[in-house]
C-alpha cells in the first residue's frame, strides 16, 4: 500500500513560527534498543549429561521490556532519546521535501541542520502546550474524529478499520497515531486561546503599513485561485457520471452561499483540500492558455463551471483579481493583517512558552541543554507516578541517568 499522504506531516515537529497552527506531535517510538537478555536457567539435576557451568546471573524481572534513555523530563512527562531521534529524522525528511529539485547539496545540508537544531526545544514546548491544554480542561475528541475521517477520505479508504490497518502497515502504532493528532489539536486550541486571541490588528495599523509600503503592492495583473477537484484517476467509465454529479453538487452548494473553502475541505480530492482549496497566485503566462483566457476575465469571487481535465472534474474560484499596478488597500488588507499578525505571533509564542517553562519542572540531560533552549540540571531518579505510567503506556523500562541505582518502569 502506498504511504499515507498525511503521516509525514503528522510526524513533523511542532513549528513555533509566526502562526497559530502547529504541526503534528512527535510519535512515540515503536521500539527502542534491544531488550535485556534474561538470566540463564540453572542446570537440571536429573540430566544424564552434566550441563556446562555458567556464570551465575540473577533473573531480571524486567526482561523483555524495551530499555529507553530519557533525555528530558517535563513535569510528569518524559522525552526519550528515540522520540528525539525520530523528530530529527522527520525534520530532515521535511527539509528534503521542501528542497526537492530547488537546492544544491550544500543548501540541503544547511536546511537539514536548521530544521534539526531546535528539535529538543520543540519537543519540550510541545509537551508543555499539551499539558496546559489538559490543565484547561480542553477536549478535542469531536475534532479528532473529524480529522481521522478526513484522513480516511483523503487516502480513499472505505472504513476506519482500513485506516488503522494502513497506519499499522507504515510501522506506526494506531493509538500513537491518534495521540499525535490529538496533541496537534490540543496545542492549536491552546495557542489560539492563550496567545492568538490576545493579538489584535487595528484598521489604523493596516492603513499605516499600507501607506508606508506602497511599493510592495505594485504588481502585474494576477489572480488568486481556489479549486475543488473530483478525481477520476483510476476510475471506471461507468463511474464518471456520478463523479461529475459530485462536482456539480459542490459548485451548487457554493453558488447557494456556502463557503468555498469549507466545501473544498469536505468534497475535494485535491492535495489543496486541507488549505481550503487554495491553489496559488498566478500571473499571465503561468497557466495553460485555456485556463488563463477564462480566469483572467473573471472578477473576485466568480466561479467557473465544472470543467473536465485529465485528472478529474475541476471547479475554480477567483479568490482575488489583482489589476496591474498599485493594488488598492481593500485588496491587500487581509494580506497586511496576516503579515502584522505573523510578526507578533512568534515573539508572543516565545514569551508564552518561556512563562510555561518558568511555571513548570523542566529538566534536561547534560549535553542537551543548549539545543533544548533551557534546562541544565540532571534528571534524578524518582519513583514512577500514575501520570508517567499513563502517558507512557506499554511494557517499557526507561533507563534514567543521574544516579546509577534503579530505574523507572512503565506499566
Amino acid at each position: 500500500m502506498r504511504k499515507l499522504a498525511v503521516i509525514a506531516a503528522l510526524c513533523a515537529a511542532l513549528p513555533l513560527a509566526a502562526q497559530d497552527k502547529p504541526q503534528g506531535a512527535q510519535p512515540k517510538p515503536a521500539a527502542g534498543p534491544a531488550p535485556e537478555k534474561p538470566g540463564m536457567a540453572a542446570p537440571d539435576a536429573k540430566s544424564e549429561k552434566p550441563a556446562k557451568p555458567a556464570a551465575p546471573k540473577t533473573a531480571n524481572p524486567d526482561s523483555g521490556k524495551t530499555v529507553e534513555e530519557i533525555i528530558a523530563r517535563v513535569n510528569n512527562e518524559i522525552i526519550t532519546r528515540s522520540e528525539y531521534d525520530k523528530a530529527r529524522q522527520s525534520a530532515a525528511e521535511e527539509a528534503k521535501s521542501e528542497c526537492q529539485n530547488r537546492c544544491t547539496p550544500e543548501q540541503l545540508q544547511i536546511a537539514i541542520e536548521d530544521g534539526q537544531k531546535n528539535t529538543l526545544r520543540t519537543l519540550v514546548d510541545q509537551s508543555l502546550l499539551v499539558q496546559r491544554a489538559k490543565d484547561m480542561g480542553v477536549s478535542v475528541e469531536p475534532e479528532l474524529i473529524k480529522k481521522l475521517d478526513a484522513i480516511r477520505t483523503e487516502n480513499k479508504l472505505a472504513s476506519m478499520e482500513e485506516l488503522e490497518k494502513a497506519v499499522s502497515g507504515q510501522g506506526m502504532n494506531w493509538e500513537d497515531f491518534k495521540n499525535n493528532i490529538r496533541s496537534t489539536l490540543l496545542t492549536q486550541r491552546v495557542i489560539s486561546s492563550e496567545v492568538g486571541s490576545h493579538i489584535t490588528i487595528s484598521d489604523e495599523e493596516v492603513t499605516k503599513y499600507y501607506e508606508a509600503h506602497k511599493t510592495e503592492f505594485v504588481r502585474p495583473e494576477q489572480v488568486a485561485l481556489r479549486e475543488i477537484v473530483v478525481s477520476t484517476e483510476g476510475k471506471k467509465p461507468e463511474d464518471l457520471p456520478d463523479l461529475k454529479k459530485k462536482a456539480e453538487t459542490a459548485l451548487k452548494r457554493v453558488q447557494d452561499g456556502e463557503d468555498f473553502g469549507e466545501i473544498a475541505k469536505r468534497l475535494s480530492d485535491g492535495s489543496t483540500k486541507s488549505q481550503g482549496g487554495f491553489l496559488g497566485i498566478y500571473k499571465r503566462g503561468e497557466l495553460s492558455k485555456e485556463l488563463e483566457d477564462k480566469v483572467f476575465k473573471m472578477k473576485r469571487k466568480e466561479l467557473t463551471e465544472v470543467m473536465e481535465t485529465k485528472q478529474g472534474f475541476l471547479v475554480l474560484e477567483v479568490l482575488e483579481h489583482y489589476d496591474e499596478g498599485e493594488q488598492s488597500l481593500a485588496k491587500v488588507k487581509n494580506e497586511i493583517m496576516d503579515k502584522l499578525y505573523g510578526g507578533r505571533m512568534e515573539p508572543a509564542m516565545r514569551e508564552y512558552l518561556k512563562t510555561l517553562r518558568e511555571q513548570s519542572y523542566v529538566v534536561i540531560k547534560p549535553g542537551f541543554q543548549d539545543i533544548a533552549g533551557g534546562g541544565g540540571s540532571e534528571i534524578q531518579e524518582v519513583s514512577a507516578t500514575p501520570e508517567v505510567s499513563k502517558a507512557k503506556k506499554g511494557h517499557k523500562k526507561f533507563l534514567l541517568f543521574g544516579k546509577k541505582s534503579g530505574s523507572v518502569s512503565g506499566t
